[in-house]
């Protein structure tokens, strides 16, 4: 399982998300198991067609994702994934 974390501005939406072990082998399978403990982070994070929402960056081993569209990068159970949401406005 992937050690999930992300930036704590996501607590104002979901406060009970905790950063812990996730399964997948994929980005896309992490969000998939994700969602079935947090309902509704799938859509807060992905648009519409399921591609990254423009302010979402997800890092695999301090590494930003190159699969925006799909999220097909490749995760293990040594892996480490960081959900940032990047803030907007002046």
């Amino acid at each position: 399982m992937a050690h999930l974390q992300f930036t704590r501005h996501l607590l104002r939406f979901f406060p009970d998300l905790t950063e812990g072990q996730v399964e997948g082998a994929t980005v896309a399978e992490v969000f998939t198991n994700l969602e079935k403990t947090y309902p509704g982070i799938r859509d807060y994070l992905l648009d519409g067609g399921g591609s990254l929402r423009r302010h979402v960056n997800v890092f695999v081993n301090q590494e930003l994702i190159g699969d925006r569209q799909t999220l097909s990068d490749s995760v293990d159970e040594t892996s480490s994934i960081h959900i940032i949401q990047a803030l907007s406005g002046g």
